[in-house]
């Protein structure tokens, strides 16, 4: 009888601390999604994001940045180089503001494959430019991997007349950034592999 006493007694210490450390990491995240948000209305971003995939959005961004010349234009994966650099030059867009990459091939890899070429320019906010149906999976996917870098951004959605993407690629996509933090992996080719 002394033995389950004791044993008891080890378990409810146990499971205290279990709660209080699950409690604690709850906080943390709960804290840093928060500051990430906060930081993200006060900071004025100092470049404008913008993910491929629509010819709207490249267009949009022109727009835009002709109206915002101090700020640069990130473009992930968009229309080819000819057309892009004819599209923001047309806009009076100097060359020297507009970066093209072209390493990714979805929208984890957008943010993955430019995330440190944005911190490495000292840039800790941005404008994020995407289609309106897509901006609920790029913000999730941007507060993991620009948020891992201290870089906020604030949504600028290009009207598609689409309605909003299924949650549960907001879900995939989600859990791949987090993926990608801690090893490295985006998953691009499996989840290409097994896409219908």
């Amino acid at each position: 009888m002394v033995l389950r006493v004791v044993s008891s007694k080890k378990l409810y210490k146990g499971l205290k601390i279990s709660l209080i450390s699950w409690f604690l990491i709850g906080f943390l995240v709960t804290f840093w999604i928060s500051y990430q948000q906060i930081a993200g209305t006060i900071e004025s971003p100092q470049a404008l994001l913008v993910l491929g995939g629509a010819i709207e959005r490249e267009v949009f961004a022109a727009e835009f940045a002709r109206k915002n010349p101090n700020l640069d234009i990130w473009v992930s994966s968009g229309t080819n180089p000819e057309y892009a650099r004819w599209l923001f030059s047309r806009a009076g867009i100097s060359q020297t503001r507009l970066h093209l990459d072209y390493h990714a091939v979805d929208t984890v890899t957008n943010f993955t494959t430019i995330v440190d070429k944005l911190k490495s320019q000292d840039i800790t906010s941005v404008y994020l430019v995407t289609s309106d149906d897509h901006m609920r999976r790029a913000t999730v996917i941007g507060k993991i991997i620009l948020g891992s870098r201290g870089i906020t951004f604030k949504p600028l959605p290009v009207s598609s007349g689409r309605s909003s993407e299924p949650i549960a690629k907001v879900i995939r996509d989600g859990i791949r950034g987090i993926i990608w933090l801690t090893t490295g992996y985006t998953g691009a080719n499996f989840v290409h592999q097994f896409s219908p």
